[in-house]
């Protein structure tokens, strides 16, 4: 453990893979989409993976990882059990934070925000469109609960294939969140831990207050 210890001390990342200007997007949506372009282009793992924290009954902070599947209206979209841990979470309290990371590009971007249910017919398009196997799993997982074996999981499957031959209806506990940001925080690595760092935060009159912060 020592030397696996002294190696994680000696690993001293060079940051150096891009900086970032004062003259940027005055619209921060817009600019996570660039850099979400950019990291799909330079093909980093999981580009659309982001961390979702919330804070639960129990006054704990949880983090998830999820898929960012929608952009739009100023909303991020992200689809889930709404019984889940990270449901009943939101549903108590709807401040939500969400955490970007593309490694390969020395990026990460911070999200604050309010989340709540999107439209019911939306979640049914998107629901609409995914894999019949996933389809089923949303029936099937009683999310965040205790489950007795692996066999009973499978079970259900067995029986929702019978119940369901054709086509698969969206369970009413299963749906999207749209995230209605209220600050972002752009990072980028630089040399010698002099990172950029630029923070877009939404004012009463719904501009972006635009400004860069300490490394």
């Amino acid at each position: 453990m020592s030397d696996f210890l002294d190696q994680l001390r000696n690993d001293h990342h060079q940051f150096d893979k891009g900086e970032l200007k004062d003259h940027l997007s005055e619209n921060p949506i817009e600019f996570l989409q660039l850099w979400l372009s950019d990291a799909q282009k330079n093909n980093c793992k999981e580009s659309n993976a982001i961390a979702v924290s919330t804070v639960g009954e129990d006054g704990f902070p949880q983090s998830r990882i999820v898929y960012l599947r929608e952009i739009g209206n100023g909303e991020l979209v992200f689809y889930t059990n709404y019984n889940s841990s990270k449901g009943k979470a939101i549903a108590s309290n709807p401040k939500i934070h969400g955490l970007v990371f593309w490694p390969e590009m020395q990026r990460q971007i911070s999200i604050f925000g309010f989340a709540e249910k999107v439209d019911e017919k939306v979640s049914d398009a998107y629901f609409s469109s995914r894999p019949r196997g996933s389809q089923l799993g949303a029936w099937a997982s009683q999310q965040s609960e205790k489950l007795s074996s692996r066999k009973e999981l499978e079970d259900r499957i067995e029986e929702l294939e019978k119940k369901f031959p054709n086509e698969v209806p969206r369970p009413p506990h299963w749906g999207g969140y749209a995230i209605r940001p209220v600050k972002f925080e752009f990072w980028q690595g630089r040399p010698s831990r002099l990172h950029d760092r630029i923070v877009y935060e939404l004012q009463e009159n719904g501009t972006w207050e635009i400004y860069r912060k300490n490394p």
